[in-house]
């Protein structure tokens, strides 16, 4: 047994400050009035979180990679018959992952153009209209629930492989490694690929954020009468 290098640490904190932040998410929203402004700011840094992981999917450590989790017909079907020996997300796992990714980035995207139907609209409201952002918040609010079943579904998959299949999949994205008898550490994703993920993921969040929007024009006087 020797350890062997899983997840890198910006893996590490994309899953850990993304877990947060759907908790802070949910609470916020769940609670409104004052706290959906804050709902309406953590859903910017979710943005910026997965823009960050998507490219890290590409420009990341070997096992952080979309190519080397991909679910195909072949992964899955050895992964049942007890076949697969591969370090990182199984192929079942994969499937969680890319269905956790879709939902959240549905419900970024709807949460940027929603409203409330009292005072808060997403900061790109402005560009598509009331009957599209009205749309918008229906698919932000029903997506919700899809998000709240994945998660539910992925702790359960993750205290089955605990308590069942004696393997513990939390203590890799906690420390990096894990001990196993064969694979090789990952490799790959330096600091160049950190720093442009970041960058790329800052100016899509300030994208997002609509600070680039002109102000909207100022109301019109209303004249009083004199007497």
């Amino acid at each position: 047994m020797r350890k062997i290098l899983i997840w890198d640490v910006p893996t590490r904190l994309f899953h850990w400050l993304l877990v947060f932040a759907v908790l802070a998410l949910v609470i916020s929203g769940k609670l409104g009035g004052g706290w959906i402004n804050w709902h309406g700011r953590i859903g910017l840094a979710v943005l910026g979180l997965l823009v960050f992981r998507l490219l890290w999917g590409f420009f990341g450590s070997s096992y952080a990679r979309f190519w080397s989790f991909f679910p195909t017909p072949k992964k899955v079907s050895a992964y049942l018959r007890g076949e697969w020996r591969g370090h990182g997300h199984n192929p079942l796992g994969a499937f969680s992952v890319f269905a956790l990714l879709g939902v959240l980035l549905v419900q970024v995207l709807t949460g940027l153009v929603a409203n409330d139907d009292i005072a808060f609209t997403g900061p790109l409201y402005d560009l598509v209209g009331r009957d599209l952002s009205n749309l918008a918040t229906r698919w932000h609010h029903w997506s919700v629930n899809v998000l709240l079943a994945l998660v539910g579904l992925h702790v359960a998959a993750i205290l089955f492989y605990a308590h069942v299949k004696k393997d513990n999949l939390v203590k890799p994205m906690l420390l990096g490694w894990k001990e196993s008898e064969h694979g090789e550490s990952a490799r790959g994703g330096g600091a160049l690929a950190v720093l442009l993920a970041v960058a790329v993921a800052g100016l899509v969040v300030y994208g997002g954020s609509g600070l680039w929007l002109p102000e909207p024009p100022p109301p019109a006087a209303v004249e009083t009468p004199s007497w």
